[in-house]
């Protein structure tokens, strides 16, 4: 953590800038995909999704229950991957 903090200290403030508008782009994206599964389809297109089946379960009902949650755990590792890349870009890495 020391290091973490030394370095991002010494960073610039053009760099630090732009570690964190990528931040909050890739934090953008994924809460607005995780919007689109749970409310959208899991709430406003739950009937014309419905006339679809997944599994013997109607589509809606599944992303309502099933899927957000799904789609949920699988936007974590997608950030975790995202944000490992970020911190080697910028020299956050603990090599």
């Amino acid at each position: 953590m020391q290091k973490f903090n030394q370095t991002y200290h010494n960073m610039s403030a053009n760099n630090a800038k732009q570690y964190w508008r990528k931040n909050l782009k890739y934090v953008s994206i994924l809460l607005s995909i995780w919007f689109l599964v749970s409310f959208v389809f899991g709430i406003l297109l739950v009937d014309e999704l419905n006339t679809i089946r997944l599994g013997g379960f109607k589509l809606g009902f599944w992303f309502a229950q099933q899927g957000s949650i799904y789609v949920f755990v699988i936007l974590i590792f997608v950030y975790i991957k995202l944000m490992n890349k970020l911190d080697k870009e910028f020299g956050f890495n603990k090599d």
